[in-house]
């Protein structure tokens, strides 16, 4: 038996937020059993860490939606600190987590709360807009940028994001998740954003540490 929390991160009471599960394990797991894991959990990431022998970091941490390994998720990773900092007793006040390709992440305990720091990621213009994500988003943003594994589709007003009713089986078709946003109404809000990833197992996240990274920069 392994032992697994489902923790609800970015919330100030039970059954809200974004759940993440976590579990720590002595060992790596086959990545086909982690996967199974992850599907039958069927929430947005299920986050497995390890100790980090290396003495890099103090564990190694990865993720994974129902259908595949992602690079980067930040919810899951506030929730590893979590279990670690607050249900397991790690006495330090700062655990760093080594990823296969997002670098050294850290969850910090301070004034009460925890903190996570998440890479800056500055997207980018893309030359080109898939017609699998117009058709899915049923509008066509003012402008699309991208980094890695996601596409940040730009509209000029926040109502257009929230009213925006999407097409999950077209946007299965886009390889990439799909972050929109809009500015926030004046005196508000900086922005809005919502996030979709139909190809990787989730049709709407609640909120997405990730895509923080690139909406923020």
């Amino acid at each position: 038996a392994l032992p697994i929390w489902q923790v609800d991160v970015c919330a100030d009471r039970l059954f809200a937020g974004n759940p993440a599960a976590v579990c720590p394990l002595d060992a790596w797991l086959p990545d086909a059993t982690m996967q199974a894991i992850a599907a039958e959990n069927n929430i947005a990431e299920t986050a497995f860490f390890v100790k980090d022998e290396t003495g890099e970091a103090d564990y190694l941490l990865r993720w994974f939606t129902p259908t595949i390994e992602i690079e980067l998720c930040g919810h899951a990773t506030l929730a590893s600190g979590y279990v670690l900092l607050e249900q397991m007793g790690v006495r330090q006040d700062m655990i760093r987590f080594r990823t296969l390709q997002a670098g050294v992440l850290t969850v910090e305990r301070r004034d009460g709360a925890l903190w996570l720091n998440l890479p800056a990621r500055m997207p980018v213009p893309e030359s080109e807009v898939p017609a699998a994500l117009i058709e899915g988003l049923g509008a066509r943003p003012a402008q699309l940028l991208g980094f890695g594994n996601k596409f940040m589709a730009l509209y000029e007003r926040p109502e257009q994001v929230r009213d925006l009713r999407p097409d999950f089986s077209a946007l299965k078709k886009v390889d990439r998740g799909i972050i929109v946003t809009a500015p926030g109404n004046p005196g508000g809000e900086d922005f809005v954003a919502r996030f979709f990833f139909p190809s990787g197992g989730i049709d709407e996240d609640p909120v997405t540490g990730s895509a923080h990274g690139l909406l923020i920069p």
